[in-house]
């Protein structure tokens, strides 16, 4: 098998596992100020990017060469870049966690997850069509199957029509944080991606939560919930970031979605493991649906795709290669603590 398409599944499924983790996490910060608390979680992540960004050495052009692009990565963001990035904060990180807190007032959090969980069947869609592709039906039909059994493993909940409406403006915010970064990681890798992205989220989120909790925004944490951001900055932001990105760059942004569905597996998963709660035959076939459909929409046929490079000495995975057309092999999504996913 391809080394690449191979790493590249690794980290997509490792990130969308992390992401799943954190339902585990979110007693341990519920009582916190929900976008003070983002605030501060992608402020220490963009801190920790940064610096890696600054100490990795070479600029992200010499990565780019080595991958044989034809247009080597710029050493610094173009004004373009900038503008996409601040779209992708904007959308995919910022208004993601308000349509979430949001939309929690009005609807179930079943119902916010399930809606969520059809996040791969829209990038099996459109994902092929940013890199001038047509959709694979065979994938198309898979991420439906995952998409199912996320459902089922969230459970479908109830609500009313303006938390529906909410529900799809974060399924958007989450698309968006997959789709934006499409353009962005030829030329500026996973690393800076991640980087830059959750710098410009840092302070939208604080201005958020100074609109909505004024000066209360901010306070010192207690020891659970220093611990609880710590795991959320590190693994579910910094390195789940990075491995997504990563990813993408690899697989493209249709397969990689296969592997959202992950995340409310990871979830149930993560509750049997702490003791908190055990599986019902709902989860069970949810997870079943997912690892189904994943397989298949691996072994789906696609058209090439061109390669993205990704940053030197990242976290993230090394330079990509065009996915091979014979077969290889996106919270639960948390109520009250942002994304993980992303």
């Amino acid at each position: 098998m391809n080394s690449s398409p191979q790493r590249g599944m690794i980290g997509a499924g490792s990130a969308m596992f992390l992401v799943g983790s954190l339902t585990a996490v979110s007693a341990t910060i519920a009582d916190y100020p929900v976008f003070g608390g983002q605030a501060a979680r992608y402020t220490v992540a963009a801190l920790v990017l940064l610096a890696v960004v600054r100490f990795t050495g070479r600029p992200a052009g010499r990565s780019a060469r080595r991958a044989g692009t034809s247009h080597p990565a710029p050493t610094r963001p173009s004004l373009r870049d900038w503008l996409l990035l601040a779209a992708l904060a904007s959308t995919g990180l910022v208004a993601f966690n308000v349509c979430i807190v949001a939309a929690t007032r009005d609807t179930s959090p079943a119902t916010i997850g399930t809606v969520i969980a059809t996040v791969p069947i829209v990038l099996a869609l459109i994902g092929p069509l940013m890199d001038g592709r047509r959709p694979a039906p065979m994938l198309v039909l898979a991420a439906c199957v995952v998409a199912s059994g996320a459902a089922l493993a969230n459970g479908l909940g109830s609500g009313s029509v303006r938390g529906l409406l909410l529900s799809l403006g974060a399924l958007a915010g989450e698309v968006c944080f997959s789709l934006l970064a499409v353009p962005l990681l030829p030329r500026l890798g996973p690393l800076r991606v991640s980087a830059y992205s959750t710098a410009l989220a840092a302070p939208m989120l604080l201005l958020v939560g100074l609109a909505v909790d004024g000066t209360g925004v901010l306070r010192t944490p207690t020891a659970g919930e220093l611990a609880g951001f710590t795991y959320l900055s590190v693994f579910v932001t910094t390195i789940a970031f990075l491995l997504w990105y990563g990813s993408i760059g690899r697989l493209g942004a249709d397969r990689a979605g296969l592997f959202a569905g992950l995340i409310p597996v990871s979830a149930v998963i993560t509750t049997v493991v702490l003791g908190i709660d055990r599986p019902s035959l709902a989860d069970l076939t949810g997870a079943a649906l997912v690892a189904a459909g994943v397989v298949v929409g691996l072994r789906a046929r696609t058209a090439p795709r061109d390669p993205a490079p990704t940053e030197p000495g990242s976290v993230g995975p090394a330079p990509a290669e065009p996915v091979p057309a014979e077969p290889v092999t996106c919270e639960t999504t948390p109520i009250g603590i942002a994304r993980g996913s992303s």
